[in-house]
């Protein structure tokens, strides 16, 4: 099969066959498959050689960010959503400080809100994940030293609702888009893991460079960890089945402007609602139904944030269309008798993702280096 130059494969995500092969890859390869390519291509209906012609083209222009295997890191590592209030001043240079400075920090968020509300003077958002045995407030209380912080608020997962990022699937979805059925709750016990294990999974999780978009891509990884191809896809298939393994993803670049000049998303709302204490669950599994949501959790935000207890994301190009799907969200709890004392959506501005690390070999030697 002869390969077109890369300067004339189609970059952007709105490309025909580029958007039926991201509305697969996104977020339809859920745990650990053998060939994560060929399971694409096939749920796309589309060959593997030119699956990966493309994803390979859509990475090295930053149409696609990184192409990893995710973990589900809620049950590796003590994880939290962070929101930080600093001095105006301070702001970007602590937004600064979390992408490049603090491997523990995932998403980094600076948010708004449309009108001055309890909790809008927080306006730097993070994820935060350190390795078992470490502290989420011990690690903050050093990133507030460090950066200058005035206040901040941790709020772990109590359960986990939704969880998927398809872009490209949600683009042009109707308001009001559920499932038939109560969403599925997501544990976030810890589960303990071998050296072996951490061993895989170190191999596994690092992003895949546009050369390793190839169908023996854990054949490398194996090597790469010094184990046999069986070893490796065994341990992997263990850990799959332990939960402990999230989806195979090509993550889109949904913030910046691509090379094509257009943008994938332009609003970023994160949803909160207050529900009863004791009907979080029932009230998770309702929101997490609708499509739209990228994320779903139960977080405690505390009195800075009214007490709520559910909160969500949201992504979509029109900020009306984003509203219109938060009323049908409203709405349907209104329709079932679940009460709700407070609710506010607050807007994604300057953002950076990048995957938290949560080796702890890693975690005490930034310990040592900020000592």
């Amino acid at each position: 099969m002869t390969t077109a130059p890369a300067t004339e494969v189609p970059i952007a995500h709105t490309d025909p066959i580029n958007a039926q092969i991201l509305a697969v890859s996104e977020d339809r390869i859920q745990g650990f498959v053998e060939d994560p390519f060929g399971e694409i291509a096939n749920k796309a209906g589309l060959d593997v050689e030119l699956v990966m012609e493309r994803i390979r083209a859509m990475l090295q222009a930053g149409t696609i960010r990184r192409v990893r295997q995710t973990l589900m890191a809620t049950n590796l590592a003590e994880g939290a959503l962070v929101a930080w209030q600093f001095p105006n001043e301070k702001l970007d240079e602590a937004f600064d400080f979390m992408f490049r400075e603090d491997p523990f920090s995932g998403h980094v968020v600076i948010r708004s809100t449309d009108a001055a509300t309890p909790g809008s003077n927080y306006r730097l958002w993070t994820t935060v994940k350190v390795p078992q045995g470490y502290s989420i407030e011990k690690h903050c209380a050093i990133l507030a030293k460090l950066t200058g912080a005035l206040h901040f608020r941790v709020m772990p997962a109590h359960r986990i609702f939704a969880l998927g990022v398809g872009h490209v699937r949600r683009k042009g979805m109707e308001p009001g888009s559920k499932s038939d059925e109560l969403a599925e709750v997501k544990d976030t016990a810890k589960v303990e893991l071998s050296d072996l294990e951490w061993q895989v999974l170190t191999a596994l999780k690092r992003e895949l460079t546009p050369d390793e978009v190839v169908r023996d891509v854990w054949e490398r990884r194996a090597e790469e960890a010094d184990l046999l191809p069986d070893i490796f896809n065994a341990v992997a298939a263990n850990l799959n089945a332990r939960g402990v393994i999230g989806r195979f993803s090509t993550f889109l670049e949904h913030v910046k402007t691509l090379q094509t000049g257009d943008r994938v998303t332009r609003f970023n709302a994160l949803f909160h609602w207050a529900v009863p204490p004791g009907r979080e669950m029932e009230a998770g599994r309702e929101i997490g139904r609708f499509h739209i949501l990228t994320h779903c959790y139960w977080r405690e935000g505390g009195e800075e944030f009214r007490n709520v207890n559910i909160m969500a994301v949201a992504h979509g190009t029109e900020k009306e269309s984003v509203l219109a799907h938060k009323r049908a969200i409203d709405e349907h709890l209104a329709s079932i008798g679940m009460p709700v004392s407070y609710t506010n959506v607050f807007w994604g501005g300057r953002s950076e993702i990048k995957p938290s690390e949560i080796s702890p070999i890693a975690y005490r030697e930034w310990l040592s280096s900020r000592a």
